[in-house]
């Protein structure tokens, strides 16, 4: 049985991403950017995740398109602390428009500062991952290579990236075992998929 969710506090979260995301699409094969993170906030209750972190999941990258300073004190006010300091953990503020050698540069930093993120981040970060590598899949399985030209990283930086993540999350996020196996399963066939 999954923890009682604040449907009053989620619904007005809800509000608040379709609102702010509606025309925001990810990469890959053209998706509501919504859907998708609405998807991962499922992912969140279906896991027995709290209020807090399933609202944070609908808004996780939130700093990333919008100034910090300017925009924290709307976030701690309209959702309170708790969320606040998950949306910051999460946030890896990546330029879309940064080098190859910049990316790994933030990313390994990224990787080497998931020790010091809370358990619902961890969580929220695990969710969001675990949604992106398996649309990555699904897209592969639906356009095959042509898939890499949606991302300036190359297919091998990307999945040192989601190796690095999936080896964190198994040292340091607690419990969460099938959701931790759910996602070295799709590593190694997104792997598979690269080298194939």
């Amino acid at each position: 049985m999954g923890k009682k969710l604040d449907l009053v506090q989620y619904k007005k979260a809800l509000d608040f991403s379709y609102i702010f995301y509606k025309d925001k699409f990810r990469k890959g094969i053209k998706f509501p950017y919504f859907n998708y993170l609405s998807s991962v906030s499922n992912l969140i209750i279906e896991n027995n995740g709290n209020t807090d972190e399933a609202i944070a999941a609908l808004i996780h990258d939130f700093f990333e398109l919008e100034k910090i300073s300017r925009k924290s004190n709307f976030i701690k006010k309209k959702f309170g602390i708790k969320v606040f300091n998950i949306v910051k953990q999460c946030s890896d503020l990546e330029e879309y428009n940064m080098d190859q050698d910049l990316w790994m540069v933030k990313k390994k930093k990224y990787l080497e500062n998931m020790q010091k993120k809370s358990q619902s981040s961890l969580l929220v970060i695990l969710c969001d991952k675990l949604h992106s590598i398996g649309c990555m899949i699904n897209d592969h399985n639906k356009i095959g290579k042509k898939l890499w030209k949606n991302y300036f990283q190359t297919p091998e930086d990307i999945l040192w990236y989601y190796k690095g993540l999936c080896k964190n999350f198994k040292k340091f996020l607690k419990n969460h075992k099938s959701l931790k196996d759910k996602f070295q399963r799709n590593v190694n066939e997104l792997e598979y998929k690269i080298k194939s």
